[in-house]
């Protein structure tokens, strides 16, 4: 069975802050049924070979939704979710819809989920239909920058059966 929301956490720290934003965007869109925290599978994303990460991809890939979820390292999103990225051929996240989201110490980095994690997302055929989600560090355990977000993005999920979905 493949899952309705995927979540993948490409913070190098496990249940991160970033875990914890990405779980609670999830539970916006009714919940995750899949979630790849990659600093738990980092000593295999540059093993080709790897069984586990080829059946994540392949999870991934099968999922409705996908909320993509990074610390912004250097205005930009973590090379451990560069590399995870990597692993999915052209057009690998085709029919899946994307949400990028991003957490960052200031809003000088506030736009780095369009001109970064967007991209990397549309290039591997995914639908990106809304605004990805930047969340201040100091912010990630409020309501508001989810509520907020979600308010706006809701009606560009049509993925998403409105009877399972949580408006907080």
């Amino acid at each position: 069975m493949s899952a309705r929301v995927a979540v993948v956490v490409g913070n190098p720290k496990p249940v991160s802050r970033t875990y914890e934003a990405a779980l609670t965007l999830a539970d916006r869109l009714g919940g995750a049924d899949l979630v790849v925290d990659l600093a738990d599978h980092a000593g295999e994303l540059f093993d080709w070979s790897s069984e586990t990460v080829a059946d994540l991809v392949e999870q991934v890939s099968a999922s409705l939704v996908v909320i993509v979820a990074s610390p912004t390292y250097k205005a930009t999103y973590t090379g451990l979710l560069k590399a995870f990225l990597d692993r999915f051929p052209h057009q690998g996240l085709g029919g899946v819809t994307a949400v990028p989201l991003m957490l960052g110490a200031s809003n000088a980095h506030s736009l780095a989920p369009e001109h970064g994690l967007r991209q990397v997302l549309v290039e591997l055929g995914a639908s990106v239909p809304t605004r990805g989600l930047y969340v201040l560090d100091r912010e990630h355990e409020q309501p508001e920058p989810y509520d907020t977000w979600f308010a706006a993005a809701a009606p560009f999920l049509p993925a998403l059966p409105s009877d399972q979905v949580v408006t907080a």
